[in-house]
């Protein structure tokens, strides 16, 4: 990887040493061809390196290597009122224990959603975003996550550009305003992606062209957004169930760069 500087948010940051390049060679060897999969048509990213996302419960290690996946998408966010889910927030033994395992970490955020007994995050304005980052962020590095990674938070709803500017787009800047543009991401579909990066509140991959986008297949009209990381092809719901890893149904991910925001590549 060449020593060149890369830009986040329009402003310029330090370059990457050679300390940091090495460090990057080494985690991606973990992720053998992640990268492969360049973003294109859903079909073509069959064969990505995939994650997968859960709530239920901790998955073992052991059961995620076995189905052939390279890593989680896990929450730092805590269950909404009135559910107890396992795998929220992750937690520092159960990290160990996939870092020990070979897999990669990325950290999501996601609370509230549509209809559930908290409202949609994105809807608690700039004061919710910085009170969701603080949040997030001493559940990220209570477990153990790097502190240069990025946390994705959650837009999990088909929402049209005026919820995006009078909404999510406050609530992003409080995000912001404590962890810095470089180290939030956005999940959401295609628009919500776009967006975000456009208004300059998400950073920027190592993976030249790549920004910390994870787009979920609903509400993309079946395109992927040529900067996404990360794509959430498989969806589990009761109509359409995702597959098996551990005893529970999981979501699939397909890795759309090397620097998906895995924690052992932001130490």
């Amino acid at each position: 990887m060449r020593e060149t500087p890369w830009t986040i948010s329009g402003r310029c940051s330090r370059p990457i040493s050679r300390r940091d390049a090495l460090r990057y060679a080494a985690a991606l060897s973990a992720m053998a061809g992640v990268g492969a999969a360049a973003a294109g048509a859903p079909t073509a990213s069959a064969a990505a390196p995939t994650l997968i996302d859960f709530a239920m419960k901790q998955i073992p290690a052991q059961d995620i290597k076995a189905a052939g996946h390279a890593g989680v998408i896990n929450y730092v966010s805590t269950s909404r009122p009135g559910s107890n889910f396992g795998a929220k927030p992750i937690t520092l033994p159960y990290a160990q224990s996939l870092a020990a395992a070979g897999l990669v970490i990325v950290s999501n955020y996601q609370y509230g959603k549509p209809g559930g007994t908290a409202p949609s995050d994105f809807t608690r304005g700039l004061a919710g975003g910085v009170a969701d980052a603080r949040t997030a962020w001493r559940l990220h590095t209570a477990a153990g996550g790097a502190r240069n990674a990025p946390i994705y938070f959650s837009v999990d709803d088909d929402i049209d550009r005026h919820a995006w500017n009078t909404l999510a787009l406050p609530w992003f800047r409080g995000i912001n305003s404590v962890l810095g543009a470089q180290r939030t991401g956005v999940y959401g579909g295609i628009r919500t992606c776009q967006w975000a990066a456009a208004d300059g509140v998400i950073g920027r991959s190592r993976t030249p062209g790549k920004v910390w986008a994870w787009q979920t297949r609903s509400w993309s009209q079946g395109q992927i957004y040529p900067a996404a990381v990360l794509y959430q092809r498989i969806i589990d719901t009761a109509s359409n169930p995702g597959p098996v890893v551990g005893g529970i149904r999981v979501d699939v991910n397909d890795v759309l760069a090397q620097d998906c925001g895995q924690w052992n590549l932001h130490p």
